[in-house]
């Protein structure tokens, strides 16, 4: 007698009617478009721009620290501090920026705000979730916060 609930390793069943379809891409579920402006931002283009992020928030260290003190505390609380305010101000960040992304909230079209900002930078820098995705390529970051990093152009 088979089961009913099937087991995790059957995988997953293509019969389901809410299961993803043939025609489906990452963002459809958000109402996000498949590809331009608006359509879910790479994982490649994320790595780049949290590096970008990485190194700008080293060279303001750099000027702040002057040899005197660590510079991977002071580039850590520079990093955190400039990703939470740009977010929460501008939408991004400066690497995002250069790379043609934004961070918007998936359940209204309003600013991020300062809440979703610090916990997403929060979760961001304490758990490194952005390596993790769901189905539609969010990091787990994001979708904690609901928020999508999306294409500016």
């Amino acid at each position: 007698m088979a089961r009913i609930s099937g087991s995790w390793l059957s995988g997953p069943d293509s019969a389901r009617p809410d299961g993803p379809g043939p025609d489906d891409y990452p963002g459809k579920l958000l109402g996000l478009p498949e590809t331009g402006a608006g359509s879910l931002a790479p994982m490649s283009r994320r790595i780049v721009a949290l590096f970008v992020d990485y190194f700008i928030a080293m060279g303001i260290a750099a000027l702040i620290v002057h040899g005197a003190g660590s510079l991977n505390t002071v580039t850590y609380l520079v990093w955190f501090v400039v990703g939470m305010v740009t977010v929460m101000l501008f939408g991004f960040t400066p690497g995002q920026y250069f790379l043609g992304m934004r961070t918007i909230r998936i359940d209204a079209p309003v600013p991020v705000g300062f809440v979703r900002a610090i916990a997403r930078q929060a979760l961001l820098t304490f758990v490194v979730p952005a390596l993790f995705t769901d189905g539609d390529r969010r990091g787990m970051h994001d979708r904690a916060t609901g928020t999508a990093l999306v294409r500016a152009r």
